[in-house]
């Protein structure tokens, strides 16, 4: 078992672990998710037809406002939510939607490109307080 330690920036939300579902694809909450299947249904996405709920999401960056904030709150509402989502960069709107659904959430990472880093089905740990990110990989 190999593990790797990876140092972001600060985030918010709670220390959530869980497996990746990675992709160097966006993120909107609003066009990319059937919320309530729990799965990425916009057929563009390189993500479509999987199931994000309860895993460490991790994208390149955050695609549109306001709407796909809220609907991070709402998804976790429902229980029908990922555990964490991990950016290259985030824009400040989704970012106050993941505060606001207490929802993990980190970005800028110091070692590189995060969806290189991180590949699907890895076991991840997320630790936004102290910005770090440790993966288990087999």
């Amino acid at each position: 078992m190999q593990t790797i330690e990876l140092k972001c920036h600060i985030g918010v939300g709670p220390e959530v672990s869980g497996e990746a579902l990675v992709t160097d694809d966006n993120f909107s909450a609003r066009y990319d998710l059937d919320r309530i299947k729990g799965i990425f249904s916009r057929p563009q996405h390189k993500l479509a037809g999987q199931s994000y709920v309860d895993r460490i999401m991790v994208f390149n960056t955050a695609k549109g406002g306001v709407a796909s904030a809220w609907m991070l709150h709402e998804m976790k509402s429902r229980g029908i939510a990922p555990r964490a989502i991990l950016f290259n960069n985030v824009n400040p709107i989704l970012a106050q939607g993941a505060a606001l659904a207490d929802m993990a959430l980190c970005d800028r990472f110091a070692d590189g490109d995060v969806t290189q880093l991180i590949q699907t089905g890895d076991r991840v740990s997320v630790n936004p307080a102290s910005g770090l990110v440790t993966i288990q990989r087999a």
